[in-house]
Formats: structure tokens, C-alpha cells, sequence
């Protein structure tokens, strides 16, 4: 299974980049999952073409905190996913969402801007970055998780 995650979006339309993003990298996915600041539900609208989970972000409007929940366990094949956006500087941020899932396998988190594809303690830490929004480093990134007997990031430079 290949799974296409996006976070950071921070679009309020959808937007040609974001199209051109989805018709890339995204078209052929099993399933996607974002990971907060959508910022609007015609993104939501859009990325349900086909199996979506996603999680609300703290720049959020109502709007998308009414559609989706702050946290997240997804179960894939035999790997629980735990996704979140996260909170406060990016420094520390991984130690303050681990508690949130003591017992999965990949937590998916955004709020950083920093795309991230690690292990600790046995558990993957994936960050796709920010897709459309403003990337410290200037690289705007999407992640594709593959899904076999094992669970593999990969960060895609967009």
C-alpha cells in the first residue's frame, strides 16, 4: 500500500500547484492523510477523492476543526499510523507527541515545517514537511509512506 502524506498546506482554495502536487505524486495513492493547517474544507473536498484521513492543525479555521479531530490512530495492514499536527517550537516537538501514541508504529506529524523520516525507539517519526506553504529551508516536500511487510518513508522534494 502507498500512502501520500501532506502536511502544512496552509492554502485557502485549491490552488494549481496543489492540483499539480495531487495529478504528481498523489493520483496513484492507496490512500492520503494530512496532517494539519489545511486552513480550508475545499482542501478536505478535494483530497477525499479517494480514502483521506486527516487532522486538524492550530492555524485551523472552525470550519475544519468541526470536520476533523486533533489526533488520530489509523490502522494499516498489520501498523498502527498515530497522526497529529503538533504544538509549540520544533525543537522538543517529538517528545511532546509521543505520549499521545504509546502503542504505534509511525507517528505522522507536520506543524514544523521541517520534513522529518527517522526511527526512535521503534517507532517512525514522519514529517512530510510543508507541501505548499513556507519551508525554512525554500524545499517544499510531500512524503509517500509504503506499506509492506515493513512501513518505509520517503520525502519528496515538490
Amino acid at each position: 500500500m502507498r500512502i501520500g502524506v501532506l502536511s502544512d498546506t496552509h492554502l485557502y482554495q485549491v490552488t494549481q500547484e496543489l492540483v499539480d502536487i495531487y495529478n504528481i505524486y498523489l493520483s496513484d495513492v492507496d490512500m492520503i492523510i494530512h496532517a494539519g493547517d489545511i486552513v480550508s474544507s475545499s482542501i478536505v473536498d478535494f483530497l477525499e477523492k479517494g480514502v483521506f484521513h486527516g487532522v486538524q492543525g492550530n492555524m485551523d479555521p472552525l470550519e475544519i476543526k468541526a470536520l476533523l479531530p486533533e489526533k488520530k490512530i489509523v490502522d494499516v495492514g498489520n501498523f498502527s499510523l498515530g497522526i497529529v499536527h503538533g504544538w509549540g517550537p520544533a525543537s522538543g516537538l517529538e517528545e511532546r507527541i509521543l505520549p499521545l501514541f504509546p502503542k504505534v508504529d509511525v507517528i505522522i506529524y507536520g506543524h514544523s515545517h521541517i520534513a522529518s523520516n527517522h526511527e526512535k525507539n521503534g517507532v517512525l517519526f514522519f514529517n512530510p514537511g510543508t507541501a505548499t506553504g513556507y519551508s525554512a529551508s525554500g524545499v517544499n516536500s510531500i512524503g509517500i509512506l509504503e506499506v509492506t511487510e515493513t512501513v518505509k518513508g520517503h520525502i519528496i522534494p515538490v
